[in-house]
C-alpha cells in the first residue's frame, strides 16, 4: 500500500489537535479508526437462486508511523499529529475514517472522507496509541525544607552531616527532564554536598564551636543534569556545631588573696576561687583540689555545681598567735575528658591562693577538751575533786575566771574556786544514789566577761563499803511435809548495793550465842550462796505451819559488814511425784484453772444450800418437832464422836482403864468386859508383839462362838444400869495367847524398832499415812537422842 498525496479522494488527512492545556498525566492515548464503504456490492453478490454470495474481505493494512504529540502546545491552529491510509481505500471517495476512543472528538479530531453511496463500515475498528511526549516544565522541589541538623565541632573533613532529597514531576524515563544534580549555593568553604546523593559533608577541618556555632547552608537542585536551560530549586539547611571538651579550664589570674579572721568557724566557707571553661554542659565541669599538704591540712575545697566555683572551707581552728599566713596551691581540671582530643594537651590549670589570718579577741581556751575526775563517796564536805585550767590565747594574756553552770532542777554537789579552778564537794556523795555527776565549767576573761568558753567535767563517785549485804526475805520458803533429814530445802543468796570490789563475796551462818536449831541447819557453799538443810524428817502443817530462821550474812569488803535476816519457812503438803514446791491447795486451784466467775458460781451454790438448810430448820421449829431425838427415844442408833480425847490426864471424858486392863474394868462396871466361864487365862503363851496385862482374856478354842454371844446377850439383858432396850455393846479388850501376837499398838509405846522405815515413802500414796506414823516414831526417838546428847555436852 502506498500513500498518494496528490489524490483528493483517497488520501485522508488526520489532524490531531491538542485542545486542553496541562494534559500531563496522560503520556499516550488510544484511538480507534473505523473505515466504512459507500457501496454494498463490493462485499455481497446475489446468485440466480436468490441466495446472497458473501465475499471474504481481504486483510486490512494500515500505513502509519508511531504518532507522538508534544505536551503543552500553544498556538491558534490545531497541532498536526500524523496521517493514516487503509489498503481498502481505492481513492474513489467511497471510504471515510471515524475516530473514537479516549479524547476522540474533544482532544483529538480526524478529517473524514465521506462515501456518498453508503454509510456502513468497510472494516472493523482498529486501535493505535498516541503518545504524549514530556517536556521539561517542572523544577525540582524540596518538600520538607528547610532543615535543621548538627555536627560535633572539631570533626574531620568529610564527616557526614545531613542528606537532602529533591523531587521533579517530569518524566524520568524521557530525556533529562527529571535528572537532578545538587550544589552548594551558600555555605562554602565549610560544607560540601554530593551532586548525586545530596549528602552534606564537612569541608573544613577543626571547626570550633567557641568561634562560630551556627551555619546556614543553601543547597540547589537542578534538572537536565545541570545543563544550561535546566530548571532548579533550593532549600536551606541550618547546621549547629555541638560542643566537645576541647578547651581546658583557665584561671583568669595566677595569684589570689583572701583575709580570714581567726574566729572563723570550722566547716564554714572562708573564700571562693573560679576557673573559666569555654565549653558547656558536662564538658565544662571542673574539679578543684589543694596540692600542697600544709594547705590541705587546714583547708578543703569543693565545687559549687551551679556557679562552678571552688569553695574553700576551714578544716581546723585558726590561731593568729601561731600562724598568720597560709599559701594554697589550687588546681582545676575537667572531670569528663575526650580521649580523641588528648593531643590538644593537659586539661588542667593551677593558681596560688594566699590566706591572711586576722587577729581576733578570743575567749579562754581550756587545757583539755573534757575532764574526768574521781572522789570517794561519803567524803567530807569541801574535799578537793580536781582542777581545770584555761588561758587567754591572745597576746595580752588576760586573767581567767571560772564558774560552774547552775541548773535550777539539779541539786548542787560541787563548787569551783573562781581563780584557781579547783572543784570541791559541797555535800556528802552517795555512790549507790548517783555514781556519776556531770557538770559544766565556764571560763571568762577578766577584762572581757562576754568572751566565754565551756568544758564538760565528769565526776565519778568511787565506792566504799558502807552497805551490808542483805538476803531477800520477801518470798516465803516452802517446806514439804515429806521432807527428809539432810535434804536441801532452799539455796539462798544475798545482794549488796556496794560495788563488786566490796560486795562480790558473801558468807552465811546462824547467829552466834543461839542454841542449835533442831529443825534446820545452814551450809555455806563458799560461792556467795548457802543451802538450808532439814535436820529431821517429816514436818506437819497442822502441828506447826511457819518457822522463822535467822541467818547472818557478811561481805568480804573493808571493813567487813554483815546483817541478820529472818527467813520464813512455810510447811505445805506438797504434790507427790513432782519437784514443784507449792502448797497442795494452791496446786489444786492452779491445776483446776478456776476462774473468778467459777469461784463466784461455787460460792453462790454454797449460799443457796445454806439458805435451804436455814429454811428447813425454820419449818421444823414452826411444827415444834425436835431436830435431835432425846436419849429416851434412841432405838438401835450408833452415835459417832469425832472429837479426840484429852489423854491420860483426862479421867472424866473417857475411862481408859478398860482399854489398858479389861480385868480392872470388871470391878467397876458390870457390862464392861464380863469374863465368861468359858474363858480362861492363857498366860503361858507369850505375845509376839507388845505388852499385855496378866489378866487379858481369850476365847477358848473349844467353845462355840454362838454360846459366847448368847451369854453376852443375857448379861446385857440383866444389866440394870442401862435403859430397857437394845443397844450396841463393844468389847475393848484383846484376847490372850494368840500365836501371832497382838496387832494392837496399845501398850507398845515403850518398844522401839530398829528397822528403817524411810523406804515406805516410795511405796505410793496408799502407805503415806503409815510412813508418816512410823516416821514420827523415829523422829521422836532421834530428837530424844539429840536432846540427851546436847544435855550431856552442856
Amino acid at each position: 500500500m502506498k500513500v498518494n498525496p496528490s489524490s483528493c479522494l483517497c488520501p485522508v488527512l488526520l489532524c490531531l489537535c491538542f485542545l486542553e492545556r496541562g494534559y500531563e498525566a496522560s503520556h499516550h492515548s488510544q484511538a480507534k479508526i473505523i473505515s466504512r464503504s459507500h457501496n454494498a456490492t463490493h462485499n455481497h453478490n446475489q446468485t440466480k437462486d436468490g441466495e446472497t454470495e458473501v465475499h471474504h474481505r481481504p486483510k486490512r493494512g494500515w500505513i502509519w508511523n508511531q504518532f507522538f504529540v508534544l505536551e503543552e502546545h500553544i498556538g491558534p491552529d490545531a497541532q498536526y499529529v500524523g496521517k493514516l491510509h487503509s489498503n481498502s481505500d481505492k481513492g474513489d471517495g467511497s471510504v471515510r475514517y471515524i475516530l473514537s476512543g479516549e479524547g476522540a472528538g474533544s482532544i483529538f479530531i480526524i478529517n473524514e472522507a465521506i462515501d456518498l453511496n453508503t454509510n456502513k463500515p468497510l472494516e472493523p475498528e482498529s486501535e493505535f496509541i498516541i503518545k504524549v511526549q514530556d517536556i521539561n516544565d517542572n523544577a525540582p522541589k524540596f518538600p520538607d525544607g528547610p532543615f535543621v541538623t548538627s555536627v560535633p565541632e572539631m570533626s574531620e573533613i568529610g564527616t557526614s552531616v545531613f542528606q537532602v532529597t529533591a523531587t521533579d514531576a517530569d518524566d524520568p524515563t524521557y530525556g533529562n527532564s527529571a535528572r537532578v544534580v545538587y550544589s552548594v549555593l551558600h555555605g562554602q568553604p565549610y560544607f560540601s554536598v554530593d551532586p548525586k546523593s545530596g549528602i552534606i559533608r564537612t569541608a573544613l577541618a577543626d571547626m570550633d564551636r567557641e568561634a562560630r556555632e551556627h551555619y546556614s547552608v543553601v543547597i540547589q537542585a537542578k534538572d537536565m543534569a545541570g545543563q544550561v536551560g535546566g530548571l532548579s530549586g533550593s532549600t536551606t539547611v541550618n547546621i549547629t556545631l555541638t560542643d566537645v571538651n576541647d578547651n581546658p579550664p583557665k584561671f583568669p589570674q595566677k595569684n589570689y588573696q583572701v583575709f580570714v579572721p581567726e574566729s572563723a568557724q570550722v566547716g564554714k566557707p572562708v573564700g571562693k576561687i573560679k576557673a573559666n571553661d569555654e565549653d558547656i554542659g558536662i564538658n565544662a565541669e571542673i574539679k578543684y583540689s589543694i596540692l600542697n599538704p600544709e594547705g590541705a591540712g587546714m583547708f578543703s575545697i569543693s565545687t559549687d555545681k551551679d556557679t562552678r566555683e571552688g569553695v574553700i572551707t576551714l578544716r581546723k581552728v585558726l590561731n593568729y598567735e601561731k600562724k598568720k599566713h597560709y599559701s594554697l596551691h589550687i588546681a582545676a581540671e575537667n572531670t569528663h575528658l575526650d580521649p580523641h582530643l588528648s593531643y590538644l594537651g593537659s586539661f588542667k590549670d593551677d593558681a596560688t591562693l594566699k590566706i591572711t589570718v586576722g587577729d581576733v579577741d578570743e575567749p579562754p581556751v581550756f587545757s583539755m577538751d573534757y575532764y574526768i575526775m574521781e572522789v570517794y563517796e561519803n567524803a567530807k564536805v569541801g574535799t578537793e575533786v580536781g582542777a581545770v585550767t584555761a588561758r587567754d590565747p591572745d597576746s595580752k594574756n588576760s586573767p581567767v575566771r571560772y564558774f560552774i553552770e547552775r541548773r535550777e532542777d539539779k541539786e548542787v554537789y560541787f563548787d569551783i574556786e573562781s581563780i584557781s579552778g579547783v572543784i570541791r564537794t559541797t555535800q556528802l556523795l552517795d555512790r549507790e544514789d548517783t555514781p556519776w555527776h556531770n557538770i559544766t565549767v565556764m571560763a571568762t576573761e577578766e577584762d572581757n566577761p562576754s568572751l566565754q568558753s565551756h568544758v564538760p567535767v565528769t565526776v565519778q563517785v568511787l565506792d566504799v563499803n558502807d552497805n551490808p549485804p542483805m538476803i531477800n526475805t520477801e518470798d516465803e520458803i516452802i517446806i514439804c511435809e515429806s521432807t527428809r533429814a539432810g535434804q536441801v530445802i532452799q539455796t539462798i543468796t544475798a545482794v549488796d548495793k556496794d560495788d563488786f570490789a566490796n560486795g562480790k563475796g558473801f558468807s552465811f551462818s546462824f547467829p552466834g550465842g543461839v542454841p542449835a536449831n533442831p529443825n534446820f541447819t545452814i551450809k555455806d557453799n563458799e560461792d556467795s550462796t548457802a543451802s538450808i538443810i532439814a535436820r529431821r524428817r517429816r514436818f506437819h502443817r497442822l502441828t506447826q505451819e511457819l518457822y522463822e530462821l535467822p541467818v547472818v550474812v557478811w561481805d568480804d569488803g573493808e571493813p567487813v559488814l554483815s546483817s541478820t535476816s529472818t527467813l520464813v519457812l512455810r510447811v505445805c503438803s506438797c504434790q507427790r511425784g513432782t519437784r514443784l514446791k507449792i502448797c497442795q491447795g494452791e496446786a489444786f486451784l492452779s491445776s483446776a484453772g478456776l476462774s473468778t466467775g467459777a469461784l463466784i458460781a461455787i460460792l453462790l451454790c454454797v449460799l443457796i444450800l445454806l439458805a435451804i438448810v436455814i429454811l428447813f430448820i425454820t419449818l421444823r421449829r414452826s411444827k415444834k418437832e425436835p431436830l435431835i431425838i432425846s436419849e429416851e427415844d434412841i432405838r438401835e442408833n450408833v452415835v459417832t464422836y469425832d472429837d479426840e480425847g484429852g489423854g491420860e490426864e483426862d479421867t472424866e471424858a473417857f475411862d481408859i482403864i478398860a482399854l489398858r486392863n479389861p480385868a480392872a474394868a470388871e470391878e467397876l462396871k458390870f457390862r464392861r468386859d464380863v469374863r465368861p466361864e468359858c474363858i480362861r487365862p492363857r498366860s503361858s503363851r507369850r505375845p509376839a508383839r507388845g505388852h499385855h496385862s496378866p489378866s487379858s482374856l481369850d476365847i477358848d478354842e473349844e467353845m462355840d462362838i454362838g454360846e459366847f454371844i448368847k451369854q453376852r446377850v443375857a448379861e446385857a439383858d440383866q444389866d440394870t444400869s442401862v435403859p430397857p432396850y437394845d443397844s450396841l455393846q463393844t468389847y475393848a479388850y484383846e484376847g490372850q495367847g494368840s500365836p501371832a501376837g497382838s496387832i494392837s499398838s496399845l501398850g507398845s509405846t515403850g518398844a522401839h524398832s530398829e528397822l528403817d522405815y524411810n523406804s515406805m515413802d516410795d511405796w505410793g500414796p496408799k502407805f503415806e499415812k503409815i510412813a508418816e506414823l512410823y516416821g514420827e516414831e523415829v523422829e521422836t526417838a532421834s530428837e530424844s537422842t539429840e536432846k540427851a546428847e546436847s544435855e550431856k555436852q552442856t
